[in-house]
């Protein structure tokens, strides 16, 4: 049988017949790769869209939130291990096409909904499943949200994004040894970032802060003046790590570092905003 290489993200996994790529949901059939966790649905949930988090996105409204399995990074302090680092044998799912979740979605509009949310796990692992959920939801005039690390190739998401109402992007660190250590590497992000500005999505990023690890003032005026370079608008929401997954045994982040580091931003930025604190 012959191998097969994804093109979704910068991993570019080479398959053998029947192999799962590094993010666990993607998988070499026939000489193809596909998504195989498509349709398959671990967490659903109706969040205020500040829970994204976005803040400035029709603030005081819902979002469907939808989960799947699996990540093409591998953060030693994730906060959803549980699904973004399973495989398929490992969590509950049910399966669902496009047309029933945005059905739920638009029975859920009386109660403040304004569309699906695409999170919990790395969405862009199944990317043609949000696609097509996305492009369904919009003929009904839906919303599209992602939640997303952003550790994608630019072909596949720049036709994503024009689907997408808004997205919150994870900015780990604007450090590409952090990201080395996460498996990955800054400069997919910060095209995707760049992508999704540019083609008019609602964008935020998060940087979860993590004592010893990201937290330092130079690192976090790299980052300020990068996104102010994009606009200065754009939110930016610092969040304080608590203990998880391989780093449970690291401590929560001090609210003065998270304080320290919100003063930094706001010398480059009008919209920052502190989280889990």
């Amino acid at each position: 049988m012959a191998k097969a290489t994804c093109t979704v993200c910068p991993h570019h996994c080479t398959l053998e017949e029947g192999q799962l790529g590094i993010c666990r949901a993607r998988r070499n059939a026939e000489g193809r790769v596909v998504a195989e966790n498509y349709g398959r649905v671990t967490s659903l949930a109706l969040d205020p869209i500040e829970k994204k988090p976005l803040a400035c996105f029709h603030p005081g409204s819902k979002v469907l939130s939808v989960g799947s399995y699996g990540c093409n990074l591998r953060c030693p302090f994730c906060q959803n291990s549980e699904i973004s680092m399973a495989r398929a044998e490992q969590v509950e799912c049910r399966t669902m096409t496009p047309e029933e979740l945005v059905e739920l979605a638009l029975e859920a509009r009386h109660r403040g909904n304004r569309g699906l949310a695409f999170t919990y796990n790395e969405p862009l692992v199944g990317l043609e499943f949000v696609e097509d959920c996305a492009c369904l939801a919009r003929e009904h005039g839906l919303d599209t949200v992602l939640v997303s690390n952003g550790y994608v190739c630019e072909e596949p998401f720049r036709r994503l994004v024009g689907s997408i109402s808004a997205a919150n992007i994870d900015l780990k660190a604007f450090d590409d040894t952090f990201y080395q250590r996460c498996g990955g590497s800054l400069g997919p992000v910060l095209t995707a970032i760049r992508i999704a500005y540019e083609a008019g999505v609602h964008v935020e990023l998060t940087t979860l802060v993590i004592p010893g690890l990201n937290d330092s003032p130079q690192q976090m005026e790299e980052e300020a003046a990068w996104i102010a370079g994009l606009d200065p608008a754009i939110p930016l929401h610092l969040t304080r790590f608590f203990p998880r997954y391989h780093m449970a045994n690291v401590p929560p982040t001090p609210l003065t570092t998270l304080r320290d580091l919100e003063r930094i931003a706001n010398k480059h930025l009008s919209n920052v905003f502190l989280g889990n604190v």
